[in-house]
Parts: structure tokens; C-alpha cells; sequence
């Protein structure tokens, strides 16, 4: 009898454990470095195409895509990709847009005014020390 026990207590165990690893949601940053409409546009064909496949199985993902350099410019409230951004923003909330905070300080010291970005652009102190960040996470990191 305590055998019994014993097994089903370790198959639930077991099987709440690997429950727990199962409901863990996929994560994926993607990097964004050339200010570069169609290199915006497949990073965020990317992002969606993940999205998709992940949401197919029923399945989550966590998605960053973190500009810095010249790809911030993709981030400007004038972006040529601005609305594409702002649609999926809104559709995936799961789906994060960070902005180099070290790029944008730079380039408002070059204009000699502030820089408006997007309202879904979430300023980091550092984009290349937020990638660093987020693969010591756990998040597979993609270049398009």
C-alpha cells in the first residue's frame, strides 16, 4: 500500500514539474541595429511569424525587439514603420519594443532637441546591455 502511495505521489511530482516547465513561455529578442525600413520590417515578420507558430500549438511567447545605433531611428515617432509597430503593439502584448537609451541621448545631443519616439518604444539605459540581459534569461537572440 505505502508503494502505492508512494508512486503516485512521485507521478504527480513529476507530472507538476513538467506542467510547470510546459506553461514557461517561449522567449525570443530579436536586434535591431540599421535604420533600415526593410530590416524593420522583417525583424517584425519575424516577430509575427513566431507569434503565429507558437500560438498554433497554443503555446506563449515573449517577444523584444531592442534597437540601438542606427536602428533606433525605427523607433522615431516619424518612422516609416510606425503604424505597423503600433498595430502590433496593440494585437500582442507580449511583444515589447526597447530603445537604446545610450543611442537616443546621443543623437538629442546631436539635433540639439529632444527626439520623440514611439509611445510603444520603452526606453533601456543600454540596448546592447538589455540583449546581454535577456539571453541570461533564457531568450534565444535573432538578427534579422
Amino acid at each position: 500500500m505505502n508503494l502505492r502511495i508512494s508512486i503516485a505521489a512521485l507521478a504527480a511530482l513529476f507530472l507538476s514539474v513538467t506542467g510547470a516547465f510546459a506553461a514557461d513561455p517561449h522567449r525570443l529578442a530579436i536586434h535591431v541595429d540599421q535604420n533600415d525600413p526593410a530590416v524593420m520590417n522583417l525583424a517584425l515578420n519575424n516577430a509575427a511569424n513566431v507569434k503565429a507558430f507558437y500560438a498554433a500549438k497554443g503555446e506563449a511567447v515573449d517577444i523584444e525587439i531592442v534597437a540601438y545605433g542606427p536602428g533606433l531611428n525605427m523607433y522615431f515617432a516619424k518612422s516609416p514603420v510606425k503604424d505597423r509597430i503600433s498595430a502590433m503593439a496593440l494585437e500582442n502584448p507580449e511583444m515589447h519594443f526597447s530603445a537604446c537609451g545610450n543611442t537616443l541621448k546621443k543623437m538629442t545631443e546631436k539635433a540639439g532637441h529632444e527626439i520623440a519616439l514611439l509611445s510603444e518604444a520603452n526606453v533601456v539605459p543600454s540596448g546592447v546591455v538589455r540583449l546581454m540581459e535577456l539571453q541570461s534569461e533564457g531568450y534565444s537572440y535573432v538578427r534579422p
